[in-house]
């Protein structure tokens, strides 16, 4: 019986080690692109696909009421999800909780869990429906915007992936478990995510810092805080990192003289009430002292922990205490793995929105087509009714006159398709009134019209994408919200800009490439003609050539005479005594061998809409958007390309509708509006501001900012004039100029360092080549004409000379004046308040 049974049996003969080999490969790949991983394209894993289109192919959309939730399982599990019924409603229920979705796309009725960790009710007892939110992921999917598949048992079709108008993937996150891999995305806002995506559409150029920029930080639906932003910069770059979160706590005062902990967020995927209760256990265990009370007063969704201390506690040192031995601060490592055309990948940034914007980029192309394809097919049938409605008492004729072939008869004689003929044929009698008539012709006119839409939509790809962006910032506009998870500085990341109060300060910069800090107000203002305080001690053969009053928090923008910018914070800028000489320059910028400063000016924020204009020695002037100078390389950036022997010697800020003045070293001016300069990109020479004499060059370059009046000049041994902006009409860019000194008067007063637009209450720094500053009010020089000398307004040793010239920021502490008393100013005497 044995022998019959092995001749009758297929016996195959197969090596144990490769079957089990074979097998688990195909369930590792099973699990990956079957249940685990979602779709980059639109974020959601199977499962969730099969629900969202369950439920819309039921109709359960948002204007519908709810139904069972056991009904839509069992809707889900019977035609395309062939798995448990407790995977597809656990699926479900967390596409409902708003604590666990950012955006949920599932509207759920009745109890759905909580924060807590309280499980949601059975399916029977639960309802749900469509969000609205969710439409936008199976909008247009009936414009065969995307493919389909046979379900697992041939007898239905199923969306291979959703439309999904939204970047689900980013907005919602994911998390997975496959085998050998996992995925762990977190949930983002969705306005920035747009905007990323919009940014990407916009610029060619785009790179991962640039979304960086607009998408910081993930943005989780129980808000807390993210502390440092270099853990998620990281996983921006590479795909993979770690964030640290942490909840929103305050402390309070309680009543007599005790404190409090109030707990208002907690980290992402935390259990309320296991949080509170690994609390209670520290305090139990004595591994916490100082907590007397621990009480949830969360309701209606609004988290509240309150933590009562006791008596002459520090309430700080109880707060780091619970965040490190408690969930109060957890990490969240980001995993950017999901699926491209099958395969598995971990993904940057850039990429995840990337694949994104390719799939709306097929989307919203089919769906042209299919919109194209539509349109055809009715104009084709409203143009036979033209016709026949043209003809329509032999249309009639030829009906009348047919047995059974009146289609044939009327495709031969009106030259008409086989859709058209039955149109006609199917047509009622109402649409023969002149009224139904007009209604055709008016659509089929409207109808073509949308097909040479449709067509130059699907010629021009700018076009297109234009679409996909317009339509994606109308989602922004309906759904899109505050962030609710908070950035802050931590720890984990070296910022020091939120450490260093932010305040006015002096940055001098000397000749020989010294660079130092010291607070705006070291500098007591003086009267006219005082010999000023010693600023800084230079080497012999240095001296002080700029002065800059910023603030701590600004950028400085540092150019150098070969036409590059550096950028650095002010409060890089190491801060020094008033004596001392500084920190060489070089020794945070990276200058090339021969390169120096030329001109440094502090920004506050790099916008479009604001310009840096810049004028070289030989009178060159260009106007850059301020926007090109806000990612500056550490090696630096062309500003200005220049021209054998030029050098770039100024920079201002404008909004580009100025008037500019240029003063010459001797002693000629120009005035023109901002607008004879054409905007330009970086690398760009520039074009002509001024047309010098022999041996003259450009000293200084004034935007009429502020509305000023008055034009302040300053030449070499001290002398001085204010004179009105009324003497100096506007001219057209590259003229002679005219004169703005008594050029006769050189020998005497030396030529000119600079000039600067001033008003009674502004305050001038001069700086001499010895290092020697005074500070005095633009008041107390005197007015006079273009062609005249001015006064003395700074004493001048033989041996050295004016050198630098900068206008103190208004304030009310500066618009102060000196306190002299009257017995000094009776005898005339020049003090300096320093004493």
């Amino acid at each position: 019986m044995s022998t019959n049974l092995l001749e009758d049996s297929k016996i195959i003969t197969h090596e144990m080690s490769e079957e089990m080999k074979t097998s688990y490969i195909d369930y590792a790949m099973s699990v990956i692109v079957g249940r685990a991983l979602p779709d980059v394209r639109d974020g959601l894993k199977p499962v969730n696909r099969r629900i969202l289109y369950g439920l819309s192919a039921l109709g359960i959309t948002p204007d519908k009421s709810h139904k069972k939730s056991a009904r839509i399982v069992g809707e889900v599990m019977g035609k395309y999800h062939p798995h448990g019924d407790s995977s597809i409603y656990d699926a479900m229920v967390k596409m409902a909780q708003v604590f666990s979705t950012r955006y949920p796309l599932v509207d759920g009725h009745g109890n759905f869990g909580s924060v807590d960790g309280d499980g949601a009710a059975a399916s029977r007892y639960t309802e749900a429906r469509m969000s609205p939110f969710s439409l936008q992921m199976v909008r247009d999917i009936g414009k065969e915007t995307v493919d389909f598949a046979d379900n697992y048992d041939g007898e239905e079709q199923e969306p291979v992936v959703l439309p999904s108008r939204v970047p689900n993937l980013l907005i919602n996150g994911s998390n997975g478990i496959a085998v050998g891999m996992a995925t762990s995305i977190p949930p983002h806002n969705l306005g920035e995510t747009i905007d990323a995506c919009v940014k990407m559409i916009d610029d060619d150029e785009c790179t991962v810092d640039d979304l960086i920029k607009i998408i910081k930080a993930p943005d989780f639906p129980t808000g807390a805080q993210i502390i440092g932003k270099e853990g998620a910069r990281e996983a921006y770059r590479t795909g993979t990192g770690k964030v640290l979160v942490r909840s929103e706590c305050e402390i309070e005062e309680g009543s007599r003289g005790r404190t409090r902990i109030v707990v208002s967020s907690i980290p992402y995927q935390v259990n309320k009430a296991r949080l509170i209760e690994s609390m209670a256990a520290l305090v139990k265990d004595k591994k916490i002292e100082g907590i007397s009370n621990i009480q949830d007063e969360s309701a209606r969704g609004n988290l509240r922990i309150v933590i009562d201390l006791k008596k002459d506690v520090n309430p700080n040192v109880i707060l780091n205490r619970l965040y490190k031995h408690t969930q109060l601060q957890t990490s969240y490592s980001m995993i950017m793995l999901a699926l491209v055309n099958g395969e598995p990948k971990i993904l940057n940034l850039y990429q995840i929105l990337d694949e994104y914007l390719k799939h709306q980029k097929e989307v919203v192309t089919r769906r042209t087509r299919f919109d194209l394809r539509k349109a055809e097919e009715r104009a084709h049938i409203l143009e036979g009714y033209v016709i026949a409605l043209d003809n329509i008492d032999e249309v009639i004729k030829v009906i009348r006159s047919a047995y059974n072939d009146a289609k044939e008869k009327l495709m031969i004689r009106f030259s008409l398709s086989e859709a058209q003929a039955q149109a006609i044929l199917d047509m009622r009698l109402a649409r023969l009134q002149g009224l139904e008539r007009e209604k055709i012709e008016e659509e089929l006119a409207e109808l073509r019209k949308r097909i040479a839409y449709f067509k130059e939509l699907l010629a021009d790809e700018k076009k297109l994408m234009g679409v996909i962006k317009d339509e994606l910032l109308e989602i922004k506009k309906k759904y899109g919200d505050k962030r609710r998870t908070k950035l802050v500085n931590g720890d984990g990341e070296l910022d020091e800009e939120a450490l260093i109060d932010e305040e006015d300060v002096a940055i001098t910069l000397t000749h020989m490439g010294y660079i130092k800090r010291v607070p705006e107000n070291t500098y007591k203002a003086q009267r006219r003609g005082g010999k000023g305080i010693l600023g800084l001690t230079t080497r012999d053969s240095d001296f002080v050539k700029d002065l800059i009053i910023t603030s701590t928090h600004d950028d400085l923008l540092f150019f150098t005479d070969m036409g590059k910018v550096y950028k650095m914070k002010g409060y890089e800028v190491p801060e020094a005594s008033r004596t001392a000489k500084g920190t060489p320059v070089i020794n945070f910028l990276n200058l090339n061998s021969g390169e120096k400063v030329s001109a440094v000016i502090p920004v506050k924020e790099f916008s479009q809409d604001n310009y840096l204009v810049m004028i070289t020695r030989s009178g060159t002037i260009k106007k850059t958007p301020m926007s090109e100078f806000d990612s500056i390389r550490k090696n630096g950036l062309i500003a200005i390309n220049l021209k054998d022997g030029d050098k770039l010697i100024s920079v201002s800020q404008s909004n580009g509708d100025e008037n500019i003045y240029v003063i010459t070293k001797l002693g000629k001016a120009i005035a023109f509006n901002e607008n004879d300069v054409r905007s330009m990109g970086r690398n760009a020479a520039g074009v002509r501001a001024i047309n010098l004499d022999y041996g003259d060059e450009v000293v200084s370059m004034e935007l009429d900012i502020d509305g000023t009046r008055e034009m302040l000049v300053v030449s070499e041994n001290g002398f001085g004039k204010r004179t009105s902006l009324d003497e100096y009409r506007l001219q057209t860019r590259g003229g002679k100029g005219i004169a703005t000194y008594d050029k006769s008067k050189f020998s005497k007063t030396g030529t000119l360092v600079g000039g600067m637009l001033v008003r009674d209450e502004n305050e001038v720094m001069l700086i001499n080549s010895n290092g020697v500053i005074i500070r005095i009010r633009a008041e107390e020089i005197s007015k006079s004409g273009r062609t005249t000398q001015g006064v003395k307004i700074m004493k001048v040793e033989e041996d050295s000379h004016i050198v630098s010239l900068a206008k103190v920021v208004d304030d009310e502490e500066n618009a102060q004046k000196p306190k002299v008393s009257e017995k000094k100013k009776s005898e005339g005497e020049q003090i300096s308040l320093l004493d």
